[in-house]
């Protein structure tokens, strides 16, 4: 049968396939349901804390009113015949792509029916803005505004579909049991809308996307009740789909999660068993005594600012989940492991962490979304602490994916952002947005805040906080002697590791420390190498080695990048390494006679001739007269101070999808851009085709090439794939340009 002649015709509008197990909540009046019961059930648990956590001026039910309203609008769109054609395996979303995505038709059937919606409880607009930014893909797109609601694409003409038309089945008897549905619902009137449009051409599209971007430019939007009720939506859509097809009741499931929180003994148990017979230092009393909201804890490196965090969150987590923030994925792996793993019911969340989805059963319905992720940040719900990276919690300014999947554990939680001195100015800026909107307990941790660091936080914080002192007389003890030179000094580094001293080498560039790698191994040094250029999986493995190599006992030495500068839990004898701005060297030199020795420890620097990547000219020198302002012996505390008078105002960028987008909903970047790519190696395309994407990361590899060089390069499931003949790889040294070797 032709085209032409060919009409869809369903007896059930479907939300999701038939064919996975989603139980009554496979059609679309009954997945409607289920998120509507989901939403409800997240306001009704989280309650009027969640109006205290982020300082709404609304009252609860107005809340309640427009986060249910949203859920019953967002799916509308739906009821046409391009998604019923996909959901049924009838229509090929690859090759003919649906007309328009199905959220931006619920949006503009929803300013289709406005007059009778408007009779209902709740705010409609913000409602409208929620239900089509619920995938996270209005008016962005690659991480920039479009200002579009709605990409109109080229679908064209197949067995079931026309490709310049949509048929709306808006006198399907289950569209209009929808409609009755949120009469009961939502309160609309009860004479239901009637001469609804059942086919729109693209003409007709375009016309009421046009009227709806007028209205929305009109429209004075309140920030932050418009982003809450999206982020409830899109959890709540998320849990409404994903229980119902795991047997899992609804409102029991999250009621247990929501009340799942810490206790007192709980974090006592965490601090018990670090210490290990030792008393609190006094600055961590204080951190634990502190009753402010927002607290500072200024410290140094391996002065026990952690601990001090746990015995601060038997003050202000207790009755709440808790999450800790590094700035990376490494430190947040080892800060799991020493302090919670096994002690309190946590769970690890980033990129990277590898978490076991086989108890859960969620398949693709033609949303191109991230299944897996979304149901890894269950993980976040059903735990007391998620140890993680700040992009899953700061995130959640920039729509990123996680964070609003996560949204129902952050709005009851308190946090502790560790290691904030090294945040770019765009991840502080959006601290700075977080610490103005979250009105929960928050402690930041760094080694140094500057001036105008500390001036911004007051600003944003709004309210007096407490700026807690690390231990004085840990921060005062001489821990370092600086030795500049203009190569480094070998034999000084052979007699090191002939007494049996632990020496970590850091250069700026991986090239840079695969050349000293090989230079020590030549010199009979038995070196070992870390930098970011491995696959995660072999990355992992070399971080394991250098930490456990470190504790032990006998000679070590390893070769790393920056990445040491954080990521590193260890404590050398001897630093060796090359110029870097001075927040990096101070950084560097943290992992010097961390674990004090009685005196202070050599640390020796060299120039790096390769100016521009990644430090400037007026780094390297400002780097270099940090370094030229001391003699003799030098603690932690004097660079703190030299770093704190030294710093020029800081530009934070403070911009927020999350927050300024209006209507606007799509994930952009929260860190500023880098130097690398991520790509996957073309020998290991084979290897991951048929891999699950949480385990993709295990082949992934960080390469130093800008976006004008992978332009040509093939794609593979989301990576650009790094050709063969350019990039080698071993798992000693890791990926490597064939040109170089």
């Amino acid at each position: 049968m032709s085209a032409k002649n060919q009409h869809l015709r369903p007896k059930l509008l479907l939300a999701k396939s038939k064919e996975t197990p989603w139980k009554g909540a496979y059609t679309l009046a009954g997945h409607t349901a289920a998120v509507v019961e989901a939403v409800t059930t997240l306001l009704d648990e989280l309650g009027e804390g969640l109006i205290k956590q982020l300082g709404l001026s609304q009252d609860f039910e107005t809340l309640r009113a427009t986060a249910r309203l949203a859920a019953f609008l967002h799916d509308l769109g739906k009821a046409n015949d391009h998604f019923q054609a996909v959901v049924r395996k009838l229509k090929n979303p690859v090759t003919h792509p649906q007309l328009i995505r199905h959220e931006a038709l619920s949006v503009l059937l929803a300013w289709e029916l406005r007059e009778w919606l408007a009779t209902g409880a709740g705010d409609l607009m913000v409602a409208i803005a929620a239900a089509g930014g619920h995938h996270l893909k209005l008016g962005g797109a690659a991480g920039k505004q479009t200002d579009e609601v709605g990409e109109i694409r080229e679908s064209g003409v197949d067995e079931w579909t026309r490709g310049d038309r949509l048929l709306l089945y808006t006198n399907h008897q289950h569209f209009i049991s929808l409609l009755r549905y949120g009469q009961k619902v939502c309160g609309f009137a009860p004479t239901l809308p009637q001469g609804l449009p059942t086919t729109w051409t693209i003409t007709d599209i375009k016309q009421r996307r046009q009227a709806l971007l007028q209205q929305f430019a009109a429209w004075d939007a309140d920030p932050v009740f418009t982003a809450v009720v999206k982020a409830l939506l899109v959890a709540g859509d998320t849990s409404g789909s994903a229980l119902p097809a795991n047997n899992l009741n609804i409102r029991s499931w999250i009621q247990r999660q929501i009340r799942y929180t810490l206790m007192d003994a709980e974090l006592q148990r965490v601090v018990h068993e670090r210490l290990n017979g030792q008393s609190l230092r006094p600055f961590q009393e204080q951190l634990g005594n502190t009753t402010s909201r927002v607290t500072l804890a200024r410290a140094g490196c391996g002065t026990g600012k952690t601990l001090g965090a746990y015995n601060w969150a038997k003050r202000h987590a207790v009755g709440r989940k808790l999450f800790f923030c590094y700035p990376t994925t490494g430190t947040s792996t080892e800060g799991f492991l020493d302090y919670v793993h096994e002690k309190v019911d946590a769970t690890l969340l980033h990129s990277r962490a590898a978490v076991d989805l086989a108890h859960l059963d969620l398949q693709s319905t033609g949303d191109d979304d991230d299944l897996e992720t979304k149901l890894e940040s269950f993980k976040a719900w059903s735990t007391k602490v998620s140890v993680c990276t700040v992009d899953t919690v700061l995130g959640l300014l920039q729509c990123n994916r996680r964070p609003m999947y996560c949204f129902p554990a952050i709005a009851q939680a308190a946090f502790v952002f560790d290691e904030v001195h090294c945040y770019d100015d765009k991840l502080f800026g959006a601290l700075l947005r977080f610490l103005e909107v979250f009105k929960a307990p928050i402690l930041l941790m760094s080694a140094s805040f500057l001036p105008w660091q500390v001036q911004a936080i007051k600003q944003a914080v709004g309210e007096s906080l407490n700026i807690i002192q690390g231990p004085q007389d840990l921060e005062t003890q001489p821990r370092y002697r600086f030795h500049l030179a203009d190569a480094p000094d070998w034999e000084r580094v052979k007699a090191e590791f002939d007494q049996g001293g632990k020496i970590l080498w850091v250069c700026n560039q991986v090239n840079t420390a695969i050349a000293v790698f090989e230079e020590a191994q030549q010199r009979g040094l038995k070196p070992l190498l870390y930098h970011s250029r491995y696959k995660y999986g072999d990355r992992v493995n070399h971080h394991r080695e250098v930490v456990d190599r470190f504790k032990a006992d006998g000679a070590v030495m390893a070769v790393t990048t920056q990445v040491a500068e954080l990521s590193l839990d260890l404590s050398a004898t001897l630093l060796v390494s090359q110029m870097a701005d001075p927040s990096g060297l101070i950084q560097r030199l943290g992992r010097l006679n961390r674990r004090y020795c009685g005196h202070a420890l050599d640390a020796l620097f060299y120039p790096d001739e390769k100016v521009g990547f990644p430090y400037g000219q007026h780094e390297l020198d400002m780097g270099a007269a940090m370094l030229q302002s001391f003699s003799g012996e030098v603690c932690q505390a004097d660079l703190a101070s030299w770093l704190e008078q030294a710093a020029v105002q800081g530009k934070p960028d403070r911009d927020s999808v999350w927050l300024d987008g209006e209507w606007r909903t799509y994930p952009t970047s929260l860190r500023q851009a880098g130097y690398t790519t991520t790509a996957l190696l073309e020998q290991d395309v084979k290897t991951v085709e048929e891999l699950p994407t949480k385990l993709l990361p295990r082949y992934t590899v960080p390469l130093a090439v800008g976006a004008n060089q992978t332009k040509s390069w093939k794609k593979h499931r989301g990576y650009p794939v790094a050709p063969s003949e350019i990039w080698g790889y071993s798992s000693e040294i890791g990926a490597y340009e064939l040109s170089r070797r």
